[in-house]
């Protein structure tokens, strides 16, 4: 479980705990009729919950099948009124070094930020999640809120979002600013374009020790590769 804000090992869970997710507000800004800070809690109790089994690829060729609780982003963008000038959306998560030891580190450009095209942010599989397993996020998940894109990579899947700024310009990502070379802004999972240090044909399923072969889109090509259409010129799979 990634969650660099508190730490670049895997076992997270004690540290993110540190987390306070109660007052939170949600910013959504930019191109937008209706700007506004959301109190979580307000934002969440005019949202038309669901429970959606998504497949999750991590970008370290694991997978595992998770029964995530929220809302399709889409949902948002209506409150929000966004403007056609808005051709992209960024995500950004909480900024917090005296909670977070991650975001002490200076070499890491903080806070995280990731962003989607106005395209895929409106698909129906654009997920904002708040539970899991029937269960409030817990805070190493990303609580209380956090975005799932599951034909992408998992780092595309930003934690505790606390602003959302709809923009005609493309964000750059934070992985993309450390190493633009490994992580891209589309991150689209590909069997057949391998990390430049690993392969991504195969994937290692949590909690069964077994592999399987990876999925183009990680199975969800007939739901978005028309997202994809005439840009064959960008790197879609990184």
């Amino acid at each position: 479980n990634n969650f660099y804000e508190f730490g670049s090992h895997k076992e997270i869970f004690q540290a993110a705990q540190e987390l306070k997710i109660r007052p939170w507000t949600v910013e959504v800004s930019g191109e937008v009729g209706n700007p506004k800070i959301w109190d979580i809690d307000e934002l969440l109790s005019g949202m038309d919950l669901e429970e959606r089994i998504y497949r999750h690829r991590c970008v370290e060729a694991w997978s595992m099948v998770v029964p995530w609780t929220g809302f399709g982003l889409r949902q948002l963008m209506e409150k929000s009124d966004v403007l056609s000038s808005a051709k992209y959306v960024k995500f950004t998560s909480f900024m917090d070094p005296k909670t977070a030891p991650g975001q002490r580190q200076s070499w890491y450009p903080w806070p995280y930020v990731e962003g989607l095209t106005i395209e895929e942010a409106a698909h129906e599989l654009t997920f904002m999640v708040t539970g899991v397993y029937g269960h409030p996020l817990p805070k190493q998940h990303g609580a209380p809120l956090r975005l799932a894109t599951p034909w992408k990579y998992g780092f595309k899947s930003s934690k505790s979002i606390d602003k959302i700024e709809f923009t005609s310009e493309r964000p750059v990502s934070f992985w993309e600013q450390i190493q633009p070379k490994e992580y891209g802004f589309w991150a689209n999972v590909n069997p057949g374009v391998p990390h430049p240090r690993w392969p991504q044909n195969m994937e290692r399923v949590l909690g069964k020790d077994t592999y399987r072969p990876t999925e183009i889109f990680n199975g969800y090509g007939e739901m978005v590769a028309g997202l994809y259409t005439n840009l064959e010129d960008q790197m879609l799979y990184r």
